[in-house]
């Protein structure tokens, strides 16, 4: 049966990888970076401070930093040294022969599970149960989503090593979001403040958070110039 599924991944991971051009190498490359979304990041902390009072903002971006720490460093301390699953790109492993490398990037010795995938996610997944608005949902998963496709055409994880990564990024956003929870309720701040054209005032629903648009507007330019910029390929 483990044979079988490992067959099964080799031969998705083999497919989706040999589906390449230049200018996808281009676009894939930079998309999977971590500067290049660092705009994107500062929205996320622009909202909450939009919308909530410093306690809540502290709070919640801890959180979202110990849901990413958390997500890192289960998958690279505690799972790869014991599972010990070879990266396709690996020299070492046989399969590396038959797989698309871009920019001469091979990635460390061992995937399983995938860093990428854990720390995209957790934070998708965070945001998802903290916002809940429709809009930056969609978007956050979609994006990391691609993030985690990035990984298979550069060709450094098989799609089983993202799989496990996304549900270690899951488990990360529901124990810290949970804690967060519980946090807030402890020291008694979990109401939402936000600030309306006349008064300050409370309000309880995360339906009324605003301005998470943004967050996703800064994350469609950030493609927009990924795209744009990877047609210098094209010439």
């Amino acid at each position: 049966m483990l044979e079988a599924l490992q067959q099964i991944d080799q031969q998705i991971l083999l497919t989706l990888n040999g589906l390449h051009t230049p200018y996808w190498d281009s676009f894939m490359w930079l998309f999977t970076g971590k500067f290049i979304w660092i705009p994107m990041y500062a929205t996320i902390f622009y909202v909450l401070l939009r919308n909530f009072n410093i306690y809540v903002t502290l709070f919640t971006t801890i959180a979202i930093a110990l849901t990413i720490t958390y997500a890192d460093q289960l998958c690279a301390s505690c799972i790869r040294p014991l599972v010990e699953r070879m990266r396709p790109s690996n020299l070492d492993n046989p399969l590396s022969e038959f797989i698309h490398i871009v920019n001469g990037k091979r990635g460390g010795r061992y995937g399983f599970p995938s860093c990428h995938a854990a720390n995209s996610f957790g934070l998708a997944f965070f945001m998802l149960l903290f916002f809940r608005q429709r809009s930056l949902s969609v978007f956050i998963l979609l994006w990391a989503t691609v993030n985690c496709y990035t990984r298979i055409y550069l060709g450094v994880h098989y799609p089983g090593d993202l799989l496990a990564g996304m549900l270690v990024g899951l488990s990360g956003a529901l124990i810290f979001y949970y804690l967060l929870r519980k946090a807030l309720r402890m020291e008694r701040i979990a109401r939402f403040l936000k600030y309306d054209d006349n008064n300050r005032r409370l309000i309880e629903h995360p339906q009324e958070i605003r301005h998470t648009r943004l967050t996703v507007y800064t994350g469609l330019v950030t493609v927009g110039i990924i795209a744009a910029y990877s047609l210098h390929t094209l010439f």
